[in-house]
């Protein structure tokens, strides 16, 4: 048996199946990502919409779905107040177990006046916690000493 020869590999891409959290390429739709922070998790659970994204969404309090792993989450999209956000971010981050360190990725699937849908990509990160300070801005000038 030789090297395989560029007519012996599959015309197709193969289907790749994923264990536990799941992966997907974007679909090229509107999306922001967030890292997440003290704030977002316990004990205030309160995400906000990056500013340059919420620009691009509706000024006024609608219904918003979070979708991830075939469930979804009901919350509301504040656009009319001075922090854009979502509230009843907690269920979706207790459910899912969500930790400081860890990032979302927010695919916008529908955006009207009447509903924003989003499906949700989470990346588990494992900081290690002498770097989590970090991510809420505490000791930004302290010199980080690597091991």
């Amino acid at each position: 048996m030789g090297e395989p020869q560029m007519g012996d590999l599959p015309t197709s891409n193969p289907v790749i199946e994923l264990e536990g959290d799941e992966f997907w390429p974007l679909s090229g739709k509107p999306f922001f990502d967030v890292v997440l922070t003290k704030t977002t998790i316990k004990p205030k659970y309160q995400l906000v919409v990056p500013g340059k994204f919420s620009a691009t969404l509706p000024s006024c309090s609608i219904p918003t779905v979070l979708t991830f792993r075939g469930k979804n989450w009901e919350m509301i999209y504040h656009g009319s107040s001075i922090y854009k956000r979502l509230d009843n971010w907690k269920a979706f981050a207790i459910d899912n177990n969500l930790k400081v360190g860890d990032a979302c990725v927010f695919e916008q699937l529908e955006c009207s006046s009447m509903r924003l849908v989003f499906r949700v990509q989470i990346l588990r990160g494992d900081i290690p916690s002498k770097f989590l300070d970090k991510l809420d801005g505490d000791n930004v000038d302290a010199p980080v000493v690597l091991e």
